[in-house]
């Protein structure tokens, strides 16, 4: 099934890395030919307690008439340059509201477009709470890098660790991986077991059941971490897309790949499908 209706939504401050990141996901949306709705979303910044508003960091999730009408008017005139399909919509919301509205819209789209500032707070909360809440994947625009991102997703790495999280953003990928030029199959260890070996052999052939011809790589960690390895690695070989899944909940692992997500979160290599 093709990747057909995306929700962008737009909260934070109208900046211009913003107004460039809003700009390039309508130009990858009209690549997928599917129709990108913006959502912007007023709050009032009295509507809590301030007791309230700090536990729930409402304080950075304020959300003035004219920035979100300024962030709504930047992808107007990007919808008007790139064509394509695309609807707007301006709504008011509470503070302690705004992001369960935008998480509810989210589960009647194919994904959500996230444009996302590096270690940034409203960011990484705005990408957790979709995680979760949604039940549908997050696609990340890094912001600090939107001018240099293409909008096609020929290169792609499957960051691949044999956990349900992952398995589960491999199969909401697959309508952006069968349009891939080069798939990747990349797993993070200093040491290959034969297990990781089968795992990626087995993903590699169920893959090519949907004519999707990958490749299997090991980058090793060597003391660093797994978000940064993947970050060199991405930067090594100009990939358009990373896939991934997002927080696993094991007691064992989440260290691991929970760390990963984090780093990932805060500060997107590339672009960047996420999947819980």
């Amino acid at each position: 099934m093709a990747i057909r209706d995306l929700l962008l939504p737009l909260i934070g401050d109208a900046t211009g890395s913003t107004i460039g990141a809003v700009e390039k996901c309508v130009a990858m949306a009209v690549g997928l030919d599917a129709r990108i709705t913006a959502l912007a979303l007023e709050t009032e910044a009295n509507a809590l307690p301030p007791t309230v508003a700090d536990v729930l960091g409402a304080t950075e999730i304020v959300q003035t008439a004219p920035t979100a009408r300024a962030l709504l008017a930047a992808f107007q005139a990007a919808a008007r340059r790139c064509g394509g399909r695309s609807e707007q919509r301006l709504e008011r919301s509470s503070i302690a509201g705004m992001i369960d509205a935008i998480a509810e819209e989210a589960r009647l789209k194919d994904l959500s477009v996230v444009p996302v500032k590096p270690n940034d707070s409203l960011s990484e909360n705005l990408v957790e709470r979709l995680l979760f809440e949604s039940g549908r994947p997050v696609l990340m625009c890094p912001e600090a890098a939107a001018d240099a991102l293409g909008t096609a997703f020929k290169e792609i790495v499957i960051a691949w660790d044999h956990t349900a999280p992952a398995a589960r953003a491999v199969g909401d990928a697959l309508p952006l991986l069968t349009n891939a030029t080069q798939v990747r199959i990349v797993t993070a260890t200093d040491r290959v077991t034969d297990a990781q070996r089968g795992s990626g052999a087995a993903l590699r052939r169920h893959l090519a059941e949907h004519s999707i011809e990958a490749r299997l790589d090991t980058i090793r960690i060597e003391g660093s971490s797994v978000g940064k390895v993947f970050e060199a690695y991405i930067d090594q070989n100009a990939i358009d897309l990373l896939v991934m899944g997002g927080y696993r909940h094991s007691p064992v692992n989440e260290w691991f790949w929970g760390g990963m997500t984090n780093t990932i979160i805060n500060d997107p290599p590339c672009w960047v499908f996420l999947s819980h």
